[in-house]
């Protein structure tokens, strides 16, 4: 899925941030100190402060890019899958099965930080749209493509909530080939 090369090359800006995705992605950003991502990122403290003059400001940083990076490689996979709604099926297998999966970052921080930082709220509540209009470009033909669409990024939340506590990807896989075929397959 999404992988990070932590190359020496990089500024110490990118540097930072791809060391606060990786740790906050799989730590989560409440448990993930500033230290820890000095230490990790090779900065020092002058340094991490004048790109990111608070941790609220990496966050939000690290959503953008996030939102980015996911959303780059889903409108890949999608592609490589045959641009057709049942790539869905595929694409999310294939992101649930990856050893770094632990859920869907934007619906994990709301939950974590929403209240907190509201701005996360407008990120996240921007990633999904995008997701759903990404959907909605696969649906060519159908007469309710914005109410289909945000039907199947409904059960697409559901299906990365029921994976992530799964730990295991069948159940959510197959719960979401049922609704994709409901939904497009046998219209």
């Amino acid at each position: 899925m999404i992988k990070n090369t932590h190359d020496n090359d990089l500024s110490a800006r990118e540097r930072i941030l791809l060391t606060a995705h990786d740790l906050f992605y799989a730590d989560g950003v409440r448990a993930t100190g500033i230290d820890r991502i000095i230490k990790q990122a090779k900065v020092t403290k002058a340094t991490f402060y004048r790109h990111f003059p608070s941790k609220n400001d990496l966050i939000i940083a690290f959503l953008n890019y996030r939102h980015e990076r996911w959303m780059n490689w889903f409108t890949e996979s999608i592609q490589r899958h045959g641009h057709r709604v049942d790539a869905l099926i595929p694409t999310l297998l294939e992101w649930f099965s990856s050893e770094q999966y632990r859920g869907c970052v934007f619906i994990n921080s709301v939950g974590e930080l929403g209240e907190v930082i509201p701005e996360i709220i407008k990120i996240s509540q921007q990633h999904k749209l995008d997701m759903t209009k990404h959907i909605e470009s696969l649906l060519d033909g159908f007469a309710n493509k914005v109410g289909t669409a945000n039907a199947l990024a409904l059960a697409i939340d559901g299906a990365i909530i029921c994976s992530q506590i799964d730990q295991d990807p069948d159940r959510a896989i197959e719960g979401l080939k049922v609704i994709v075929e409901a939904l497009c397959i046998r219209r």
